[in-house]
């Protein structure tokens, strides 16, 4: 039965991209065996300089290689650990005339990675050999060469559009005194009118006929407690989801928050209002994003110190900041505190690349796009907050602009998915585009 069952391992033969996505990805295949191509590695030291995050992948799943490797080579099955399967480094040896660089052309990457799981296959015609890829054509010729082939799965969510909010549930209460009561003292208690599926930090608008109210479900307490529409540096919610998204970054006992919406709905200048309204309580207000290119075409070279290079593209969140700016004349003090909070560093924009290894006290951290960031990159911010810091993430999950992300694996839906329901975190989508109608009109007809 032992030898039944370790006939009925698979065998993952693992692309660069999955590791760039995941560097810890050979140990999330249970009790399988993992095995790179060698050309991988050729690859992944093309990438092992730099600051990005595919350079830290790449650095960190070579130290991890090297230690698995010992004093002994890697052409042979090593173990990864108890309860887990084995690695080892394969090259390409074709056996019965499968060639993927004669198919597709000699010389490229690609087609060697594909022959190395060819030969695994054909050399282990009694196990199920899978090619694990986040190229989805690398996979698609994977498979018209006969190959097994399929994305890296661990990080996923599953049923996304099911999962993730479509508004904010609208609730019909029986009694006529309920809302009134909340409006008066502020809080009460829930009394079961959610039912079973309310939420820490769920967002409501309950209804009794022309009469409603919204309101925060306060888990620690078990009750309800009314939302308003309160002014942010002189910014004003224009409806129930915005009113929600400010009560979330105002609230000191949240500290990880969530907007998720399509462009115009005001997910950034929240933000950037919230903590500035807030700065008396953080040392400092950091805005950051990672450095994505439109439609990823790079701009090219830059000249200039770090700063002026990364400027470009953060101007989107240099063009909230200029907004809130504009609701003040030049003479104002708040027009003034917010030139000596950009002169003193109190309020910075970075790009992400600038945070890493940083621990972030006391301090209102906005990342913005975080659609683009993995998984594993927004479990790395997080982990960088210390005593007093908030984190918050925007985004849109339909909005992706990197090659190897979709909407099932990106890290907001992975963040949202996983912390849906902890008292620490809140999860607010705005719909309602308050942009411009031309805006509105390009994200519902374009």
């Amino acid at each position: 039965m032992a030898k039944k069952a370790a006939k009925q391992k698979k065998i993952f033969v693992l692309d660069t991209s999955v590791l760039l996505f995941d560097h810890d990805s050979i140990n999330n295949f249970e009790d399988n065996d993992v095995a790179i191509p060698i050309t991988v590695l050729e690859e992944l030291d093309n990438f092992k300089v730099g600051n990005d995050t595919k350079n830290f992948q790449a650095r960190e799943i070579i130290r991890l290689l090297d230690k698995l490797s010992g004093n002994g080579g890697m052409n042979d099955w090593v173990s990864l650990g108890r309860s887990k399967g084995k690695l080892k480094i394969v090259m390409s040896n074709l056996l019965n005339g499968r060639d993927a660089e004669e198919v597709y052309g000699h010389g490229k990457n690609d087609h060697k990675i594909i022959n190395a799981a060819i030969t695994l296959a054909d050399t282990n015609r009694d196990r199920n050999v899978t090619l694990v890829t986040k190229d989805i054509n690398l996979r698609l010729k994977a498979k018209a060469m006969g190959l097994h082939s399929e994305d890296y799965l661990t990080g996923k969510v599953k049923d996304v559009k099911k999962k993730m909010d479509n508004g904010f549930p609208v609730i019909d209460i029986a009694d006529t005194n309920f809302i009134n009561e909340l409006y008066k003292k502020g809080k009460v208690d829930e009394e079961d009118v959610l039912g079973a599926d309310k939420l820490a930090n769920g967002y409501y608008v309950l209804k009794n006929g022309k009469d409603s109210v919204l309101a925060r479900y306060d888990k620690e307490e078990n009750m309800l407690e009314r939302v308003e529409k309160e002014y942010i540096y002189s910014i004003k919610p224009r409806n129930a989801e915005q009113a929600f998204a400010v009560n979330a970054l105002l609230n000191d006992n949240i500290k990880l928050v969530a907007l998720q919406g399509v462009a115009g709905t005001g997910k950034t200048l929240l933000a950037l209002a919230s903590a500035l309204e807030q700065k008396n309580k953080y040392a400092q207000i950091i805005l950051a994003r990672p450095i994505i290119p439109l439609s990823n075409r790079d701009i090219g070279f830059l000249p200039g110190d770090a700063e002026e290079k990364i400027s470009p593209y953060m101007q989107p969140l240099w063009d909230n900041l200029k907004f809130i700016k504009s609701q003040f004349k030049s003479t104002e003090k708040k027009h003034k505190v917010l030139d000596e909070m950009e002169q003193s560093g109190e309020l910075s924009i970075t790009a992400l690349a600038f945070i890493r290894g940083r621990s972030l006290s006391n301090v209102m951290f906005i990342v913005d796009e975080a659609q683009n960031l993995s998984p594993h990159e927004v479990k790395t911010i997080i982990t960088r907050a210390g005593e007093g810091t908030k984190v918050v993430f925007t985004g849109d999950i339909n909005q992706i602009d990197t090659p190897y992300m979709d909407e099932e694996s990106n890290g907001l839906t992975y963040l949202i998915d996983r912390l849906k329901g902890h008292p620490l975190f809140a999860s607010v989508r705005l719909e309602k585009g308050e942009r411009s109608e031309l805006a509105n009109l390009a994200n519902e007809l374009l």
